[in-house]
């Protein structure tokens, strides 16, 4: 399995993280809680963390396109749910 991690730090972890969640959930499988979360995409899977100064976002796929899907995925929706602090998410391996 690929791997990557982005650490976003903002304030509001926990709403971006159930924002994340809920939306995802009417399409696939989620599991959260207010401060972590885990979205069963069909192309891989992402686990999230939330707490006071940042939201953890780790994503896993087969492949290199698949785990790009997951992490476009994740910025563009976590983009437009976080519209008002332009989030910078930097993806690591």
């Amino acid at each position: 399995m690929l791997q990557s991690k982005a650490v976003v730090t903002t304030e509001n972890a926990s709403k971006y993280l159930q924002q994340l969640c809920k939306h995802f959930a009417h399409k696939v499988s989620v599991d959260f809680d207010p401060s972590r979360g885990k979205v069963d995409f069909p192309f891989g899977d992402c686990v999230m963390r939330a707490d006071e100064a940042a939201l953890t976002i780790e994503c896993s796929a087969k492949t290199d396109e698949e785990l790009a899907r997951a992490q476009s995925v994740i910025d563009d929706h976590l983009s437009r749910f976080a519209w008002r602090e332009k989030p910078e998410i930097a993806w690591q391996a």
